[in-house]
């Protein structure tokens, strides 16, 4: 009888990948790891999401133990990187008139726009004189239509740099590059193609096995399923339930409504697991969860700053409840740091870089992913012309992180942002050619450049043409829908209080 091999769920899997986690967060796993070594045990798969073969079951007993004891190993001090909603909150630069120092001389931090638990609207403007003969448009009515402009370049640009980074996913840096290269596609300016590349390129880096047959430019036919639309989706439907003041808790019964357990990966999938184990948030995102600081909920972001325009401070509230079922530490802060920069872009007046300084703002100042961002941010400014030195620069000092880890991806999507200067094709170009998680790098850096583009209209054709608006998904009510019939539910509920 063949296994099931499960993905991102097998304890002898996980165990590796806690091992590194606890190194990473300041725990010394030195005992738990001569343990495991000495059992027998290896480390963590690279790249898949389980070992090829099951562990025997002392080892797996083995595993399932020394993930309990890797739990109990005392964190570090949580100063720099706290994990309470009010701790992360006390980070936060206080209002104006406490006019305090910015917490990074290296990159100036703005006070966020309205305090932790307010609801400071921002005023519209001023819409201009109406055409001669013709009563002026309402203001609340022409900013609500530009709103919608904006979030469906948003859902458009969510979509098409995900799509250009699927067929990459899993792959080296120097996988991706060859394949473009081969293709006369570099730097990278276009979908990833076969066409024109070496059989040989292709045999030594073969694409994403799932994703190739719909996102190479010879066989995009609408925007395929991807874990990276379908979290929005989510999003929007938890939205549409529970409104603004929705729990971690309606987040949980959402998914188990709604979300088919084959659709979740990493931290998702164990909090899944958790919670059909009958454990209860904050747990479900601690117990036997290595990946708790991986990219999950920072690609859950986006729809909490489209519905919260010129309120960072509540997206990045909606942002926290919602990372909270799933993630920790810098796992969520990468989720604040998306969310704020998203409400700041979704206003309409601001430029890319004024949304990454705001975003990061909402981010503890001394922990691990504002010193990353800060770091993409400032190696994008040392290097304007060429963008693979900053990816180098990148990979040098990340590279030790795992792929799919929320550090090194949140850097590379600041990095791309700053560097393309508000350009969509740039962006999502840049982001998907640092490697790490492309298609997620790709979604997050389109969606808010395409916020900053403003209108669908100003996305270059030969992007929105395959998509031909049509979006698959497992979500239950959204499969087939189109970005357009997206935005103008979005912003329904962005003008909900």
């Amino acid at each position: 009888m063949t296994a099931v091999r499960l993905t991102w769920v097998q304890p002898e899997d996980l165990v590796g990948h806690e091992l590194r986690q606890a190194a990473e967060d300041g725990r010394d796993p030195a005992a738990a790891l001569r343990a495991w070594l000495a059992a027998g045990g290896h480390p963590a798969p690279e790249r898949a999401g389980s070992s090829p073969a099951p562990a025997p079951p002392e080892l797996r007993a083995l595993a399932t133990r020394l993930l309990d004891d890797l739990a109990q190993l005392p964190p570090r001090s949580t100063a720099d990187e706290p994990q309470s909603w009010p701790a992360i909150q006390a980070t936060w630069p206080p209002p104006p008139a406490a006019e305090a120092p910015r917490p990074s001389a290296e990159l100036p931090t703005p006070t966020p726009q309205s305090p932790p638990d307010a609801r400071t609207p921002v005023p519209a403007p001023d819409p201009g004189p109406s055409p001669a003969g013709q009563a002026p448009v309402p203001r609340a009515r022409l900013e609500a239509g530009r709103l919608e402009g904006r979030l469906e370049a948003a859902w458009w640009g969510r979509a098409l740099g995900c799509l250009l980074g699927k067929p990459v996913e899993k792959l080296s840096l120097e996988g991706i590059r060859a394949l473009a290269r081969a293709a006369g596609n570099w730097p990278l300016n276009d979908w990833f193609s076969e066409r024109g590349v070496p059989p040989h390129v292709l045999a030594a880096y073969p694409w994403n096995r799932r994703s190739a047959p719909t996102s190479l430019a010879e066989n995009i036919d609408g925007m395929p399923e991807d874990d990276d639309l379908n979290y929005p989706l989510l999003g929007l439907l938890l939205l549409q339930r529970h409104g603004k003041g929705f729990t971690t808790a309606d987040v949980a019964r959402l998914w188990l409504d709604e979300l088919p357990a084959g659709r979740t990966f990493t931290a998702e999938r164990i909090a899944y697991r958790n919670l059909l184990l009958g454990l209860e948030p904050p747990v479900t995102a601690t117990h036997h969860n290595p990946f708790r600081e991986w990219i999950g909920a920072l690609i859950r972001a986006d729809v909490h700053g489209w519905t919260n325009p010129g309120d960072p401070a509540a997206a990045a509230a909606q942002a926290y409840r919602d990372a909270a079922l799933t993630h920790t530490g810098n796992g969520v802060y990468a989720a604040l740091f998306v969310a704020a920069a998203t409400a700041t872009a979704a206003t309409g007046r601001s430029d890319v870089h004024t949304a990454l300084r705001t975003g990061l703002a909402y981010v503890p100042p001394r922990s691990r992913l504002a010193e990353a961002v800060r770091f993409g941010i400032r190696a994008a400014r040392t290097e304007p012309e060429d963008f693979d030195l900053v990816v180098d620069r990148l990979h040098a000092r990340y590279g030790h992180y795992h792929w799919v880890h929320a550090v090194p991806n949140t850097a590379l999507i600041a990095a791309a942002l700053t560097h393309a200067d508000g350009d969509f094709t740039h962006s999502v170009c840049r982001a998907v050619s640092g490697g790490w998680d492309t298609d997620s790098n790709g979604a997050t850096a389109g969606a808010l450049a395409g916020l900053l583009a403003g209108s669908p209209d100003a996305l270059p054709h030969r992007w929105t043409a395959p998509l031909k608006n049509r979006l698959a998904t497992t979500v239950p009510g959204f499969d087939g829908i189109g970005f357009d019939t997206l935005a103008h539910l979005t912003a329904q509920e962005a003008a909900r209080s």
